[in-house]
């Protein structure tokens, strides 16, 4: 038989032998567990692709040495085999590290009402994983590139000789590290986490999206404001949600002087009382202000979090005018003028 059909044959069946022994692991490890965990479904999921080639790669590598080809149409054989395997490995690297953020994650409910804890694990979690998977491309392209000796020798030089595109190069990239950098320390000073309530450039929202150089903020109008992370290091803002969820609210009513503060109180405590949206700590009414012509009476109130809150101010400020309109129109707010007899003629 021809030297290059064998070796072509050989080759052909030592891939087909692989995908087949990956459809059996795979069987075998649906076959196990007919209900599969939440890990296990994971494990399906992301490991499915680089193990599809993988395994048959690996086995086309163990029939190299019994290739009937020169020496020289092996060893390039043989190179571009090792390459595969180092970009596979790194593939699979990769998911492994998201499999085991996400079993942790399981762990941790982000919609629980005092979630905290959960958004500083979700955050944390998930700032690191997208470090180390940058971290392990690095490595996997810089062993793919080590793995020819034309380009280490390439490499040499340039290292030796190119000490000013260095420096441009820093320059460039200096923005660039500053974010990552920024990243890290997001990561673990965590100023913000997932699902904060923020308030940047006058625009409210929640924390959508963290990586490493750039965060997403959900506008309440749906809109998307996306940040670098540098911002959060470097400029005020607000965060209604660093330690806790449960928020405060305040609605402002402006009446006349002769509006009865005791009963607006006491209507107040009947509507947040009616209201699923209270979560029972806090009902005050206090006179804040009086101008020449009003009178400022704040409510003060709170809920679990913040579309809750919003939607609590907006019940309480609706029903606080309704109850003036049907029980003290006058104490509206009104401009009086007095005139004089002799003024009237």
């Amino acid at each position: 038989m021809n030297n290059y059909l064998f070796s072509g044959i050989l080759i052909v069946s030592s891939f087909v032998i692989g995908w087949i022994l990956y459809f059996i692991v795979a069987f075998l490890i649906k076959l196990r567990d007919a209900r599969p965990s939440k890990l296990l479904k994971a494990k399906l999921g992301l490991l499915k692709s680089p193990l599809r080639f993988l395994i048959p790669v690996l086995c086309v590598s163990g029939v190299i040495p019994l290739l009937r080809l020169p020496q020289k149409e092996r060893l390039f054989i043989g190179n571009f085999i090792n390459i595969l395997l180092i970009a596979l490995f790194g593939w699979l690297a990769v998911k492994i590290v998201y499999i085991i953020r996400d079993a942790l994650l399981s762990r941790y409910d982000i919609d629980a009402r005092d979630n905290v804890r959960a958004r500083s694990v979700h955050t944390q979690m998930r700032v690191i994983t997208n470090i180390l998977a940058v971290v392990i491309i690095l490595l996997t392209v810089s062993f793919m590139l080590m793995s020819f000796k034309e380009v280490r020798h390439i490499g040499v030089s340039i290292l030796a000789s190119a000490g000013i595109v260095g420096i441009v190069i820093g320059f460039a990239a200096q923005k660039t590290l500053g974010n990552l950098i920024a990243g890290i320390q997001i990561a673990i000073a965590q100023p913000i986490r997932l699902d904060d309530v923020v308030i940047i450039e006058g625009e409210w929202g929640w924390i959508e999206e963290i990586t490493l150089t750039f965060v997403v903020v959900r506008i309440w109008d749906l809109r998307r404001l996306v940040v670098p992370i540098s911002y959060f290091l470097e400029k005020p803002f607000q965060n209604w949600t660093r330690t806790s969820a449960d928020l405060l609210g305040t609605v402002f009513v402006y009446t006349d002087y002769t509006v009865p503060a005791k009963e607006v109180r006491n209507e107040l405590t009947r509507i947040l009382e009616n209201s699923s949206k209270w979560d029972k700590k806090v009902n005050v009414l206090q006179v804040t202000n009086a101008t020449d012509k009003t009178v400022e009476l704040r409510a003060l109130m709170s809920a679990a979090d913040s579309p809750t809150m919003w939607d609590l101010r907006c019940e309480v400020r609706e029903k606080l005018l309704e109850f003036l309109q049907q029980r003290f129109p006058e104490c509206l707010p009104r401009i009086r003028i007095e005139m004089n007899k002799g003024e009237s003629n």
